[in-house]
């Protein structure tokens, strides 16, 4: 073995690469379930007080926060199992084996490394096939207080379109053209002084083109706090499905390519897009944030189990892999708002953490 190869022998990558998958694994199954038991324990009864919901409400509700749960904690499961694999590696005395073997530091880590980036890129996978569907459904569920919504793949939520000063919002809107299909609709009419002068709540409301018509609307006008009922109503005139279509992108519940065309509709229609561009680039640097996980915890697989600073070692790199995920976010925050462009928000966090544990492996290792 010498020091120009990065992987040490074969039989020695796979045993690194079976103790480190299994640990992920084992971390990240306890992660969720506990996790979700607590997410169950603060939304059950919310889905059981909806008149026909039971058991299989909850069990739905289950299936779609576990992909969520998976996604998100992901990362954090790779960094312990980080820790875990090499804190026992170390304790064994297995690491001071390798390096007397003639093995870098690098070299040792090489396994983990690569375990880590078919990881990232499974993960990657997953969050487009998967979460981002679950994120759609869920959404489009919580928006309708856990009732039942139209059975559309491409369920929208929050929706908020303006009609000149008049504005219209829904729970949730499915379908597309035509078909499009709104729920829980509210229409708030504003008097030429610009205060609210009716507001017009309805179930539902489907394209009338033009405008939308509420059916069993319910108007209540705030001069004279007057309510009355029309059967049907039609009201935002200059509304169309693919206004609604466009302001109610979420970058969350789309997939890397589809959220590609919704940008390239917001440039053409004039709107800002530096959020949906830092969600588009944070899509890829997310998952591979697990590349860096093995980097960053990797001071815990050196110095000697005997002079009682495993225990130390292991601190600093649970630090350095948090610290990661809280500059992460910060940075992603600023990309939304405008603080940062878009590039450097999603991965300027994973270049200079790639650049602190390189730095923190050389100096006390190499």
């Amino acid at each position: 073995m010498t020091q120009l190869d990065f992987f040490p022998s074969r039989t020695l990558t796979l045993y690194l690469a079976r103790l480190f998958v299994v640990r992920i694994f084992a971390v990240l199954v306890m992660l969720v379930l506990v996790l979700l038991m607590l997410d169950l324990l603060a939304t059950s009864g919310d889905i059981l007080a909806v008149p026909g919901n039971g058991q299989s409400q909850i069990l739905f509700y289950a299936s779609l926060r576990v992909p969520q749960l998976c996604a998100r904690f992901l990362p954090y499961s790779v960094l312990l199992a980080t820790i875990l694999t090499l804190v026992t590696l170390n304790q064994n005395s297995e690491v001071v084996a390798m390096k007397a073997a003639g093995l870098s530091a690098h070299q040792v880590l090489a396994p983990l490394l690569l375990t880590a980036l078919l990881v990232g890129g499974t993960s990657f996978a997953f969050n487009e096939r998967v979460v981002t569907r679950a994120n759609a459904t869920l959404k489009g569920w919580e928006a309708n207080k856990y009732g039942a919504i139209p059975k559309d793949s491409g369920v929208r939520t929050n929706v908020y379109v303006t009609d000149g000063t008049n504005i219209l919002s829904a729970a949730t809107a499915s379908g597309s053209d035509g078909a499009m299909i709104l729920t829980g609709v509210t229409w708030y009419q504003r008097a030429p002084s610009g205060a609210i002068a009716d507001q017009v709540r309805a179930a539902s409301a489907t394209y009338a083109a033009p405008g939308w018509r509420l059916t069993d609307a319910r108007r209540f006008n705030v001069a004279s706090a007057e309510s009355s009922r029309y059967p049907s109503l039609v009201v935002g005139q200059k509304i169309t499905p693919d206004q609604i279509e466009l302001v109610s992108v979420d970058a969350d519940s789309q997939p890397l390519w589809r959220l590609s065309d919704s940008i390239q509709d917001y440039q053409q229609a004039g709107r800002r897009t530096s959020e949906l561009r830092a969600t588009w680039w944070h899509k890829i640097a997310g998952p591979l944030s697990a590349v860096l996980m093995p980097l960053l915890g990797a001071v815990a697989a050196f110095g000697l189990a005997r002079s009682g600073q495993v225990f130390v070692r292991a601190i600093i790199g649970m630090a350095l892999g948090f610290a990661y995920f809280v500059v992460d976010n910060a940075a992603l925050a600023m990309g939304n708002f405008g603080g940062y462009p878009p590039l450097l928000a999603a991965w300027a966090p994973f270049v200079l953490f790639l650049l602190i544990g390189e730095t923190v492996l050389i100096r006390t290792e190499e």
